[in-house]
This record gives structure tokens, C-alpha cells and sequence, in this order.
């Protein structure tokens, strides 16, 4: 699959795959050295992943560049500002790119853990290695897309599977797997519940340690369940009560309303 070039201006270069389009992975390389920068690229290229790609040779430029990223390759020791400097900066942005920080030196874990760092590479950089963090990286992304756009993507006995989030009832938790009930199917899928809570965030709560419920099927509530409107009625934590009444009450002002 050939790249194709969009321009070059400086040290900066723009590349993508053939196929374009929204699924495309926007990547930026943050490092001092020609030659790291060169070498990441080199290995992004060899994944064939579908991207777009910008390379920087200073904080200062990926600030002043003022794009959003879903992957920032970001190296801490730069003259300058370093990169713990300008991941803070990238966080006032946005929360969602995944921060992958490169560095001949263990020092800084810490401070990369404070701006949310998904991993930390160190110099020279292995392959395996980083081919490793790089698949899980835009797994990632692709868990970020999927919220966006509404999806739910959860892996099953036999295949891996996206669902559409209003389609969702409820999920109730079975130790180390969950049963997903649909509008019209109960799904068997491998997961945590609080795992599938973070991938939910709208719409969704947690009303009892095992249960997650779709608030646009709620019809009635009483201080220790709640029913949906397919009749089911789950668990609710009396000590979740008031919480929920609120997190309720916000929804339907915010204009959320009944499936039916």
C-alpha cells in the first residue's frame, strides 16, 4: 500500500494512505533528533496502519501547530520546553490523545504519569516493544472513535463485535464476563463491568455494583430498582439513590428522553 506525500515544509512531513476518510489515525513525532524522529516513522510506516503523520523537532512547533492528534510520540528531554511541559499544554486541549513518551532516562515516570501518559518508551528504542504499545495504542484510539460515534466494542466467545450504544439496555455483571441486554439479544461478552462503564460515560450508570442501565429506557424508578420499558426491572442501590435521582433528573433537562 503506497503513502502518499501532501507536502514538506521543513522538518515537517504529511503523509497518508490511499484510502481516506474519518478512520484515518493523525500521529505526531515529537523529538530533538532527526534521527529518532526518522526511525519512529520508519516504524509507523512498516505497520501499514492508515494515518496521517506529522513529524516536530520542538514542543514549541506541535503547540504552535495547534492540531488534534489521537497518538503524540512525545520525547521528555528537548531544549526548550520538554515534553512533560508540552503534554500539560496538550491536556488544556483535549484528554483524549494517547501520550506515548520516548526517553534515554527512567526519571521522569512519575511526571508522565501525571498528564495521563498511556506508556513510556525508552531509548534506543526496541522494536518488539514498540510495536507492542503501538498496536495497543491505537486499539486505543479505536475504543475513543467507537465512544464517539456511539459504538460499544466488546469481545465475545468467537469474534470481537461493535455495538450501537442505544441499543443497549442494560449490562449486568457475571465476575469476569458481562450479559449485555439488547432491544433484542442477550450478549455473553468477555469484559469487567467497570471497564464497559468508562467506555460508556453518556447515558449510562452505574446503579448497582452489577448493574450499568441505559437511562433512555428508564420508565419508573422506586428507592431500590428501576424499571425499563421493556418490563425488566434491575437493582438499585438504596445507597445510589440520590445520586441517581439527580444524574436522572439532569438527563431528561438535558433533553434526553424514553426509548419506546
Amino acid at each position: 500500500m503506497a503513502f502518499i506525500f501532501n507536502g514538506l515544509i521543513g522538518d515537517k512531513c504529511h503523509f497518508c494512505f490511499e484510502k481516506r476518510g474519518d478512520n484515518l489515525i493523525r500521529i505526531a513525532i515529537v523529538d530533538d533528533e532527526k534521527f529518532i524522529r526518522e526511525h519512529i516513522k520508519k516504524l509507523i510506516e512498516d505497520k501499514q496502519a492508515e494515518c496521517l503523520l506529522d513529524t516536530y523537532s520542538t514542543g514549541e512547533t506541535l503547540i504552535l501547530a495547534d492540531k488534534c492528534y489521537d497518538i503524540v510520540f512525545l520525547d521528555i528531554q528537548m531544549d526548550g520546553m520538554n515534553g512533560i511541559e508540552t503534554a500539560r499544554m496538550l491536556r488544556q486541549k483535549t484528554e483524549d490523545t494517547v501520550l506515548i513518551f520516548i526517553t534515554g532516562v527512567k526519571e521522569y515516570v512519575f511526571d508522565a504519569f501525571d498528564v495521563a501518559a498511556f506508556q513510556y518508551l525508552i531509548k534506543p528504542i526496541d522494536e518488539q516493544k514498540f510495536a507492542d504499545v503501538f498496536k495497543r495504542a491505537v486499539l486505543e484510539v479505536g475504543k475513543k472513535k467507537q465512544q464517539e460515534n456511539g459504538q460499544l466494542f466488546v469481545k465475545t466467545r468467537y469474534r470481537n463485535i461493535t455495538l450501537e450504544q442505544n441499543d443497549v439496555l442494560y449490562i449486568e455483571s457475571r465476575g469476569k464476563k458481562v450479559e449485555i441486554h439488547t432491544k433484542t439479544d442477550v450478549i455473553d461478552a468477555y469484559a469487567r463491568i467497570g471497564e464497559l462503564e468508562k467506555q460508556l460515560k453518556q447515558n449510562f450508570y452505574r446503579c448497582h455494583r452489577g448493574y450499568l442501565v441505559n437511562l433512555a429506557f428508564i420508565v419508573e424508578y422506586r428507592n431500590d430498582s428501576i424499571t425499563l420499558n421493556n418490563g425488566e426491572c434491575i437493582i438499585l442501590a438504596k445507597e445510589k439513590y440520590g445520586e441517581f435521582v439527580k444524574v436522572y433528573m439532569r438527563y431528561l433537562k438535558n433533553g434526553g428522553g424514553i426509548f419506546v
